[in-house]
């Protein structure tokens, strides 16, 4: 019985044998097997992986240290690449003993065939040879294919990635960089000149408008100094006369959000001096009035005059008209200049500050913000009212409605929380977060300078919370300059 079931074996191994070993094909003189066909897949994967390990050590390592520039880089590694891969495919077909010079005719006819089979495959292919020797573009470049603007994130031998404004990764045909013209902003230098068109109303002391718009320029830190910025007099419009404000930037990838920024520096300005924007208007004029004024007598009934009617039916006074300006119809920005810490703000800085934050809806008997959490957000009281405890003592602090704020100094100084807050009612707050407030500081450093002051002027408060001490607050400068550093230290300013 053994012995039939090693000789069984035997037999099946024989026959696995002549399977593998059994030739399938001949191309050029070579005959292929399984077994050939297997060694060939296993030494071509290995072959890839050392081939593509040494293409990653000679761009990061070896180029990386030379300091090119990012897509120089990329275009050396790519090509790099390909030749290593080219290089250990041939070098594995010669190991399993597949006699090259007899592959020759065959490849030959078979690019005859692939190249009228895949044209737009092959134009691609040479487009991107052409592109990684050429480097009109490289990776890390800001370009215009057509309507789409983006940042070139790999350039391969088919096609090109390219990251659009909107983070969408766009892959494009390489023969479109080739036949069609591409603007590339990152080339050589990336300086651009941005156009902002306004429209001022008649009358306007031109003087006066080109003052405000040079002024906008240069208080946008995104601006170049050199080239200056230029006002030009475009012309007289319909409705207006039209201004065309042009400055230098060298981020030509962040060019619409200078453009936003300049347009609301641009609005303070004018608004600030007095300068009108004007609507489109049209003027109707009428020939013949006389008769338009009879056919309005004939038609439009008479209308009593206030005097004339009873008391129950006289209109409401203008002063009765005005509505008094209370927490519900205030705006962000009057919200934020209630505290003592962004009072002295500019619009601009305001501005920023509501772009940063936030807007979340409480319901009621929510806990906001426990005793000890971390700091790390204020909150301004929109609509609602919110009710502070002490967990830990099980004590009422207080309560607080629409347009009073709390958590502030546990933000600025970096503190723990020192009470819990919690919703009375459905309530809506306005959130400014740890990093967007940094962000804010780090933009406007005199901002810093007066929170510092504002909070040395509390040291009542901050000695209440083991901020300062005694000694610490002996001068009277040394709590103005330890808070300074303080913010300093927990914003990086």
């Amino acid at each position: 019985m053994v012995n039939w079931i090693i000789r069984q074996t035997q037999h099946l191994l024989t026959v696995f044998s002549d399977i593998f070993t059994k030739d399938l094909f001949r191309v050029g003189g070579n005959e292929f097997s399984l077994n050939r066909l297997a060694q060939l897949l296993l030494l071509s994967a290995i072959a890839y992986f050392i081939s593509r390990s040494l293409n990653e050590w000679i761009k990061r390592r070896l180029l990386g240290r030379l300091k090119f520039h990012i897509g120089t880089r990329e275009a050396i590694a790519s090509v790099m690449g390909y030749l290593l891969s080219a290089l250990s495919f041939l070098i594995v077909l010669e190991s399993i003993g597949i006699d090259l010079s007899s592959l020759t005719v065959v490849a030959g006819v078979l690019g005859i065939g692939i190249g009228f089979g895949l044209q737009n495959l092959a134009s691609n292919f040479i487009s991107g040879i052409t592109l990684l020797f050429e480097q009109p573009i490289k990776v890390g470049d800001y370009i215009q294919v057509d309507d789409l603007y983006g940042t070139v994130e790999k350039i391969s031998i088919r096609s090109t990635i390219v990251r659009s404004r909107d983070g969408v990764f766009v892959i494009i045909p390489n023969i479109r960089f080739v036949e069609n013209n591409i603007i590339n902003w990152s080339y050589e230098n990336p300086q651009c000149r941005l156009h902002i068109p306004v429209g001022i109303a008649y009358g306007t002391d031109p003087a006066l408008v080109t003052e405000a718009l040079l002024t906008s320029a240069r208080k946008e830190p995104q601006v170049l100094f050199d080239p200056p910025p230029k006002v030009w007099f475009q012309g007289f419009g319909e409705s207006a006369l039209d201004f065309e404000l042009l400055v230098w930037i060298d981020e030509p990838q962040n060019s619409e959000p200078i453009k936003s920024a300049l347009n609301f520096r641009i609005e303070c300005e004018l608004r600030q001096r007095g300068i009108e924007i004007p609507f489109p208007q049209r003027d109707l004029h009428i020939r013949n009035l006389d008769s338009f004024n009879t056919l309005l007598k004939n038609h439009i009934p008479t209308v009593p005059s206030p005097g004339t009617l009873p008391e129950s039916e006289q209109p409401p006074s203008k002063l009765e008209k005005v509505i008094p300006k209370s927490p519900n119809n205030w705006t962000l920005r009057d919200l934020l200049r209630r505290m003592p810490y962004f009072e002295d703000c500019s619009d601009m800085e305001l501005l920023h500050l509501i772009e940063y934050g936030y807007r979340q809806l409480f319901p009621s008997d929510r806990l906001i913000c426990a005793e000890n959490d971390p700091g790390d957000s204020f909150y301004i009281i929109l609509s609602g009212s919110v009710e502070v405890f002490s967990q830990r003592l099980q004590k009422y602090i207080a309560s607080l409605h629409a347009g009073e704020f709390f958590g502030e100094i546990s933000l600025l100084m970096g503190i723990p929380r020192s009470a819990s807050v919690r919703t009375l009612e459905d309530t809506i707050l306005f959130v400014i977060d740890r990093n967007d407030l940094q962000r804010l500081l780090v933009t406007h450093v005199n901002l810093a300078d007066s929170i510092a002051e504002k909070l040395s002027e509390r040291q009542q408060s901050l000695k209440s919370l083991g901020l300062l001490v005694d000694e610490e607050i002996a001068g009277e400068e040394k709590p103005l300059i330890w808070i300074r550093k303080r913010l300093n230290t927990l914003f990086g300013i």
